[in-house]
């Protein structure tokens, strides 16, 4: 990355856990210490020791086995296929651009493997436009290799898009060293490249899909940058046998020497050609992206295999870009976007104003454009925002589905519209899939606010809040699907009015909008208590309804809902919707084996194994003497840090519940474990 723009690269370093490792088979760690993401070196290590909270450790060394951290650092959810959906406007389109993204969730040291307690955190929910995202991140002084810790795979997963962990060899400035270079492209007796092999072990123990390499140590010769060429070589190779990618930083030329080019030409071809996609550095113009596009073009690879690099890091969606250069109006687009440190949307609010409802509004302006609506994208608009440009995808395929519009953080843990605990959290991995289009309103009056909302929720985080006037019925598209019907095939939704009188109805498409930027054939359904067909019920504030699909046949293309102010200004909240058969859906199967695998003092390290069949998540509670439970926390993993635990009043023997969550978000039995104080 241009050296100028590495004032932050004490970055993210993370993991995530590995669905090869059972649980039982985890090895016990050592102490109850607090997990946190991987980082390496390639094999030596600095002179000197380490800052504090900084562990240095030699990739050549490392064994799945051996990684005490593991169980808390492998990902849960597969990477999931997604469709693409008529475009929602008549600018964005498919199979041409697509999005990459380089994030720094969080430092390289000291990266939490299970989330933390606060809500101030980069919850990216606009999925639907990325096509890879990078794990950024790395340092001189701890460590050059990232794996991404295991809430962000999860998340990324769920949504389609594939996670990359970040190789960084650093500029000299920043206090790279060659030998780390020679260290990570070195042979064995055999002539392969033994760290090449264990990349891709860590990225198949780590659940996550592959690297990005930025190699920007100068200093080097033409036997160098031969020597990282065939490890490049290698790794894809090894790679595309566990179904990992890697894409090259067109920082290192052919000739070893270091030379951002800003573009693909004849000293960095070779490298393109060993990888799966290059991110071509920011110097690029308009003519050298299109020379690039000719280029790629005629090695008979895809010109959106080339990511132009726009660093957003100081200015975000106030950042001047050449937009004609890479994705022009008028004609196909020229290269694919790289997205360098859009988290902007939260680092640059100040730290007074950083409640996830800012973050979110600077999120939702950054990917869908000053309008704040897909649907109708601001022409005017100086930042072209992705969803201009680029088809929303979704991979809401298969029913059961079921969401609580949970982003992944929050002031405080709901469920069934009571707090189970009022401190503040994230933890990325239990974010559920959301709608692809934010926010999509379609009305002939006054367009009311729509957004996500934490002051209230059904279950996890967040809600989505609709707030205005509503002069006239607005209908907000939820969610693009392809989910199948059935003869009793049912909607469930969890709705509350706090101000207004709203009529709600369920809108329901079973084909596609007749062109880009039209609206789905939508069919209305009442979902209002008056109406007998739904089923209602009320829970602690919350309208709970069935709806059923009666009449309806064949594949729901989309989701949403219309509502109609009978009075207002309204404020309507939208906590749930889930599409399932009829009937009282199964729980769960519980998981087994709960056990302490290390204790210090109140500090503990919980293990289980996985429950059979598919499941969402776990949540980990403690029984109390008095019979009540006090919630503790959720993960996708099989394995959970509790710390400062204390013994209540006469209490000899701590016991803690696990139970899995299913898709519909019933619980199973818990299983049990206990610690003597």
């Amino acid at each position: 990355m241009n050296p100028t723009r590495r004032t932050v690269l004490i970055a993210a370093g993370a993991a995530a856990l590995s669905p090869a490792l059972p649980a039982a088979a985890a090895p016990r760690a050592p102490a109850a210490t607090p997990p946190y993401a991987a980082y390496w070196y390639p094999d030596s290590l600095p002179a000197g020791s380490p800052g504090p909270g900084i562990t240095w450790r030699s990739l050549k060394n490392w064994r799945a086995a051996d990684d005490p951290d593991l169980a808390f650092n492998a990902a849960s959810v597969p990477l999931a296929p997604r469709f693409t959906p008529t475009p929602a406007n008549l600018t964005a389109r498919s199979g041409q651009a697509r999005v990459q993204a380089l994030v720094s969730f969080g430092p390289t040291s000291g990266n939490p493997s299970q989330g933390s307690a606060t809500a101030d955190y980069y919850a990216l929910t606009h999925w639907a436009y990325l096509d890879e995202l990078v794990f950024w991140g790395g340092s001189a002084g701890e460590g050059l290799i990232l794996a991404p810790n295991a809430p962000v795979v999860d998340a990324a997963h769920r949504h389609g898009v594939p996670v990359l962990g970040n190789i960084f060899l650093p500029p000299v400035t920043y206090g790279g060293q060659l030998q780390w270079t020679r260290d990570l492209v070195q042979k064995d007796a055999a002539g392969h490249h033994p760290l090449a092999v264990q990349l891709v072990a860590v990225a198949a123990a780590h659940g996550f899909d592959g690297w990005f390499v930025n190699a920007e140590t100068s200093g080097g010769n033409t036997a160098l940058g031969t020597a990282v060429l065939g490890f490049v070589q290698e790794l894809k190779a090894l790679a595309a046998t566990r179904g990992q990618r890697v894409t090259w930083y067109d920082a290192l030329t052919v000739n070893g020497t270091v030379g951002w080019q800003g573009a693909l030409n004849s000293r960095n071809q070779a490298f393109f050609q060993a990888a799966d996609d290059m991110f071509v550095d920011f110097r690029w113009s308009a003519a050298t992206l299109a020379s690039s596009g000719t280029k790629a073009d005629r090695l008979g690879r895809s010109r959106y295999q080339l990511w132009a690099g726009i660093d957003v890091e100081s200015n975000g969606s106030g950042t001047h870009v050449n937009w004609d250069a890479i994705v022009p109006a008028g004609t196909p687009h020229v290269t694919s976007i790289g997205l360098y440190r859009p988290e902007w949307t939260r680092n640059h609010l100040p730290a007074d104003r950083r409640a996830p409802e800012d973050f979110h509004a600077a999120d939702d302006r950054f990917w869908t454009g000053r309008s704040l609506d897909p649907a109708r994208p601001d022409p005017s608009d100086p930042w072209r925002a992705p969803a201009v440009s680029v088809t929303d995808r979704s991979t809401v395929t298969s029913v059961p589905f079921a969401s609580v519009f949970n982003t992944g953080h929050g002031l405080r843990w709901y469920e069934a519209g009571a707090v189970v605990s009022a401190a503040p959290w994230n933890h990325l991995g239990l974010q559920d899939r959301l709608p692809s289009r934010r926010w999509v309103v379609r009305t002939a009056g006054e367009r009311p606010a729509v957004g996500f909302d934490f002051a209230d929720a059904w279950r996890g985080g967040s809600s989505v809040l609709v707030a205005g006037e509503l002069d006239q019925p607005a209908v907000v598209d939820l969610y693009a699907t392809r989910l199948p019907m059935g003869v009793n095939t049912v909607v469930d939704l969890a709705f509350r009015s706090e101000a207004g009188s709203v009529n709600a109805e369920l809108a329901v498409a079973t084909a596609e909008p007749g062109a880009p930027g039209a609206t789905p054939p939508y069919t209305y359904l009442p979902v209002n208590p008056v109406d007998r067909a739904s089923r209602v019920r009320s829970v602690n504030g919350w309208q709970t309804v069935t709806v059923p699909l009666t009449g309806l046949s064949g594949t729901v293309h989309a989701l949403g809902v219309r509502l109609t102010a009978a009075d207002g200004p309204v404020r309507w909240r939208l906590g749930g919707l889930a599409v399932r058969p009829d009937g009282t859906p199964p729980p769960p199967a519980a998981p087994s084996g709960a056990r302490v695998t290390a204790a210090n003092g109140g500090d503990l390290r919980l293990a289980w194994n996985a429950a059979p069949g598919t499941v969402r998540h776990y949540t980990l509670h403690r029984l109390l003497p008095d019979g009540t439970r006090r919630f503790l926390g959720a993960t996708g993993q099989r394995a959970w840090f509790v710390p400062g635990q204390r013994p209540e009043q006469g209490e000899a023997t701590a016991r803690f519940e696990v139970r899995a969550v299913g898709e519909l978000y019933n619980a199973s039995a818990p299983v049990t474990v206990t610690h003597p104080w």
